[in-house]
């Protein structure tokens, strides 16, 4: 997927456990797990309102965008 989520990036630079951000930005662990590793297909605008006002940055800090490389026909 050409769409990196670095949100765990982002927590560790904050110092911030996944326990205290879910908490913070009232979604579960789990849901919070799932954004880290890029399991989801969408992200709510309010949840990453959340997150940015959580992390103290910006959504760009968070998504990442990378072409995938294809091959030539």
């Amino acid at each position: 997927m050409p769409i990196l989520v670095n949100l765990d990036v982002m927590m560790a630079r904050r110092k911030m456990r996944g326990r205290d951000l879910a908490a913070r930005i009232g979604i579960t662990e789990q849901n919070l797990s799932l954004l880290k590793s890029g399991k989801v297909k969408g992200v709510r605008f309010e949840t990453l309102e959340r997150l940015c006002a959580a992390l103290d940055c910006q959504p760009g800090d968070l998504l990442e965008y990378r072409a995938e490389d294809v091959a030539p026909d």
